[in-house]
């Protein structure tokens, strides 16, 4: 205890630094570490990095006289006597002030804060600020309305509340906002400076940044010449650098992790020939986009080098990016090495097979499939056969990441729909071969900054170019009223032979009036619009055997419809469909719709995509669907779906145990993210070219903010 009372008395004699736990922190933080702890805040830089949501500029002092209502104002005042007004209501105070600054008098009101009976003596001088409005009923006499307050220091200590930029945060734990402001004060008075700083100082110069230090202390408590705006808006020098820095550690994570891989040899060699072209060649009974063939060479300079492929393929849904993954399988198989192919869903997985399957069956190679719905016998046979290299080409969902699951010579990995899984899961897959090629693919297209941000340790390729006979794809939006006609509309394509989908946000009746339910919606269908119609459900509560089911009897026609939740989304394949309903549209993101999209129009027939609105949308909601349907391309939707949700969702699809960009706007700061990724990639390229270690202080503060497992960088 004695020892605790020490390091509390030298915490605040200025001994603390961003480490120190907040339990050793000053008397005021110390008493409220339990509860920051709970909240996630164990350290003093933990609870420092809890920046300000907003300011508010309380630098200008009015007088009484000139003060009118509806205004927001800064005054200066002194008591003259204080009242407590007791109410009907039991327990409910009002707290009456008579305050005057030698101009003019005022009342200022609080409610139900007794407290401040014994804080408003009269005599005491305060800062008040808050909003000015007229006394009810009686129109000429002026009221503060519970304004905040400050007691105005007899020495010279520095105001934290009025008479300067405040800092606005949002509650942490027990603390109110204005409490944590009057922590952060405490804290920052109490650093030993100058702080450690994460950035290298050569990129704090080239990039004209200002140093931790001063970024932290001008952040919670700005002093500085910039105007209020520049911190409101988040461009000041303050928020400049700390944005920097949080993307510069997430790319030094990233180049470490690009600059291991490329380092770390084969252990195995590819040859090509004539031959192999040849097979290669003859395996499609199509010929390839041109964007195929470029990416397919690409991924090929990749393979004859001695170092492990790193790539990502990025195409709009039905581009064709799993031919261009098969072609490297193949090449892979011939060259003695096994490949794998991991996708988010069974169902997707089950496809895959389908389709590989048939397209490989005239050549020598064993497929095998492995999902949580392979029996256990069979799941047995297939990792026997799998351990001692008689399986080459292996597809399945999460379950191949699992222990028992052996290669015998893995040489390419495949992450299918890679915004589905974590970095962890894709490293998990990498380890169970020697330094194998690593092939992602993900059909959602992501703008530039946020591929950088996510991708960075990935070279990049695009298909940017639909397979030849493609129909077009209409899409509209419509109102509930005119549902009737909707369905009718699709009732008559499946009488051409086309089949539909109907899209349903939830599987059973919620209590959000208006959700439309898969079960309901199929039952409703079945007895009204759609007699007559054979009619399949699909949802993610079915076994998998009976997805897989629904799905083959859709695809062969035996089901002409089939109302399903957003489980169809990713990578389903049935070219006879043509017509896409999506009831409650504005339920779903934009990035969303366009997968769901993607399932029609694979074709060579015209579609059409219905989004049905719920009643009474609102006009943010009709924004944003309008701008979806003039999106033709997946990254024009990407741009779209960026703009309106902003990029934390996005984000988040993607890291595995690493922590939220906080501070870093993508939309906002595109340039940013580029300067930022620049300096980090050169400043680990420079260590590395000048056989400098890289310093500590900077890995460390990588280490702590995006874990090593998340980002891939442990060793297997």
């Amino acid at each position: 205890m004695d020892g605790d009372r020490r390091m509390a008395t030298s915490a605040q004699a200025g001994l603390l630094d961003l480490s120190t736990p907040l339990d050793r922190a000053p008397d005021l933080v110390l008493r409220r570490a339990r509860s920051l702890a709970n909240a996630g805040y164990r350290r003093v830089g933990d609870l420092l990095y809890h920046l300000p949501f907003r300011y508010e500029d309380r630098t200008a002092f009015r007088t009484l006289d000139s003060v009118q209502p509806g205004e927001r104002v800064t005054v200066a005042v002194q008591v003259l006597q204080c009242k407590v007004i007791r109410t009907r209501r039991r327990g409910f105070v009002i707290i009456e002030a008579m305050v005057d600054d030698g101009t003019s008098s005022l009342r200022a009101v609080w409610y139900n804060q007794a407290y401040l009976q014994r804080v408003l003596v009269p005599g005491a001088r305060f800062c008040f600020y808050g909003l000015v409005e007229t006394r009810r009923g009686r129109a000429s006499e002026r009221v503060l309305q519970n304004p905040q307050i400050e007691r105005l220091p007899e020495d010279e200590a520095e105001p934290v509340h009025s008479g300067r930029v405040v800092p606005i945060y949002r509650k942490v734990g027990t603390l109110s906002p204005r409490l944590l402001r009057t922590v952060q004060h405490r804290l920052l008075g109490a650093l030993r400076g100058p702080l450690d700083d994460p950035l290298p100082a050569e990129v704090r110069r080239r990039w004209r940044l200002c140093s931790r230090d001063e970024a932290l202390r001008s952040i919670h408590f700005p002093c500085g010449p910039e105007p209020v705006e520049l911190y409101n808006s988040r461009r000041s020098r303050a928020h400049r650098r700390l944005m920097f820095e949080e993307l510069f550690l997430l790319q030094v994570a990233l180049a470490l992790r690009r600059r291991r891989m490329r380092e770390s040899r084969r252990e195995f060699t590819y040859r090509t020939s004539k031959i192999i072209g040849e097979r290669l060649r003859r395996i499609l009974p199509f010929r390839l986009t041109g964007a195929q063939r470029r990416v397919f060479r690409e991924i090929v300079k990749d393979l004859e080098s001695p170092y492990p492929m790193n790539r990502l393929l990025q195409g709009d849904v039905g581009s064709g990016k799993t031919i261009v993954a098969l072609l490297t399988a193949v090449l892979a198989m011939e060259n003695g090495l096994q490949a794998v192919l991991m996708a988010p869903t069974g169902i997707l997985a089950e496809q895959h097979y389908e389709r590989l399957t048939g397209l490989l069956r005239q050549w020598p190679y064993r497929i095998g499939l492995l999902t949580q719905s392979t029996r256990a016998a069979e799941r047995r046979r297939l990792l026997e056969a799998l351990a001692c290299g008689e399986i080459n080409l292996l597809l399945g969902t999460h379950a191949l990441i699992q222990k028992p699951v052996r290669f015998h010579r893995l040489g390419l990995v495949v992450v299918d729909e890679q915004h589905r899984f974590g970095v962890a899961q894709r490293q998990a897959l990498l380890d169970k071969g020697g330094r194998p090629d690593l092939l992602v693919m993900t059909a959602t297209p992501i703008p530039r900054t946020l591929t950088l941000m996510l991708y960075g340790d990935l070279d990049l390729s695009v298909l940017d170019e639909q397979p030849p006979g493609r129909g077009q794809t209409e899409t509209s939006l419509v109102s509930p009223a005119k549902r009737r006609s909707l369905y009718q509309r699709l009732r008559a394509a499946t009488e051409t032979g086309d089949r539909a989908y109907v899209i349903a946000p939830v599987i059973d009746e919620s209590d959000v009036r208006g959700l439309k339910a898969a079960r309901e919606l199929a039952a409703r269908l079945a007895r009204g619009p759609l007699e007559g119609v054979a009619l399949g459900l699909l949802h993610g509560r079915l076994q998998p055997e009976e997805k897989v089911s629904m799905m083959k009897r859709f695809a062969d026609g035996e089901v002409k419809v089939l109302v399903a939740t957003s489980l169809v989304e990713v990578g389903i394949d049935v070219r006879e469909a043509t017509v896409m309903v999506i009831e409650n549209a504005e339920r779903f993101g934009l990035s969303q719709l366009h997968q769901l999209r993607g399932r029609i129009g694979r074709g060579p027939r015209a579609s059409w995509c219905a989004l049905v609105l719920s009643e009474g949308a609102d006009a943010g909601v009709l924004e944003k669907l309008r701008a979806f349907v003039q999106c033709k391309d997946g990254f024009e939707v990407a741009e779209a779906d960026l703009r309106y949700r902003g990029s934390g969702e996005l984000f988040g699809t993607r890291q595995s145990g690493a922590g939220e960009l906080k501070l870093a706007d993508l939309i906002r700061n595109p340039r940013l993210v580029e300067e930022a990724r620049e300096a980090a990639f050169e400043w680990v390229e420079s260590a590395h070219k000048e056989g400098n270690p890289l310093d500590r202080s900077v890995l460390e503060e990588v280490a702590r903010r995006w874990p090593q497992e998340a980002m891939g960088l442990t060793e297997g």
